[in-house]
């Protein structure tokens, strides 16, 4: 499914595929993890009135579902695993009450040592999914053409171009965040090379029939 796709429908039908896809990967405890990440943090970190904020703890299991659901980096692990509790607490808050302003957001979290904009990413999601989309690889390539430039200023380019793309798919009832806009995208391009995985073997199947039968008299 390409970004610029209008048709309501198949975002909504990559969406609701986004489970199975978490599945289908069969990666460690990534099942768990996402569980986690998408639906226990967020009540955590609301259930933090009047100031909310993220843990060490909690910001550790968020760094592995992101490493497990994308590209592993062991040392990111380390690093916020190690950070100081009160120092997440205060970083998170100020991050979360700097919201709608993302730049600034981003800002405070990246004084954590192992968070860049990605993690920040990640953690504006986890307590604001209408507002800041994770950046993820898949969804990166699909709104902008790239996923090597892991910049505040690419992300901010990202989080303009999902925002309007949640906008544009609400207009028909159907209610899009721009979380669900990267959830989509990254179901839709695990599908995608879940598809082509599959087919390969097929391609191999029928050369090797096609080259038996020319050495057929």
């Amino acid at each position: 499914m390409e970004f610029k796709c209008a048709d309501v429908g198949l975002w909504r039908e990559a969406l609701s595929s986004y489970r199975t896809r978490i599945e289908s990967l069969n990666k460690p405890n990534l099942v768990s993890l996402d569980e986690f990440y998408t639906n226990e943090l967020p009540l955590l970190i609301h259930q933090r009135n009047p100031n909310p904020y993220i843990t060490t703890s909690e910001l550790s299991k968020l760094m592995q579902w992101k490493l497990t659901r994308g590209k592993w980096r062991p040392r990111l692990l380390d690093f916020v695993s190690s950070l100081d509790e009160a120092l997440v607490k205060s970083a998170s808050e100020k991050a979360f009450k700097s919201l709608p302003d993302i730049s600034k957001a981003v800002t405070e979290l990246t004084i954590l040592k192992g968070v860049g904009p990605a993690t920040a990413s990640s953690i504006l999601a986890a307590y604001a999914p209408d507002v800041a989309p994770f950046m993820s690889d898949e969804a990166m390539v699909a709104a902008i053409g790239n996923s090597k430039d892991y910049t505040l200023k690419q992300y901010l380019v990202f989080v303009d171009k999902l925002q309007n793309k949640a906008k544009e798919l609400s207009l028909e009832g159907d209610v899009f965040t721009p979380s669900d806009v990267e959830r989509a995208l990254w179901s839709s391009a695990v599908g995608a090379k879940l598809s082509d995985s599959f087919a390969q073997p097929d391609l191999k199947v029928n050369s090797n029939k096609k080259s038996k039968r020319k050495r057929k008299p």
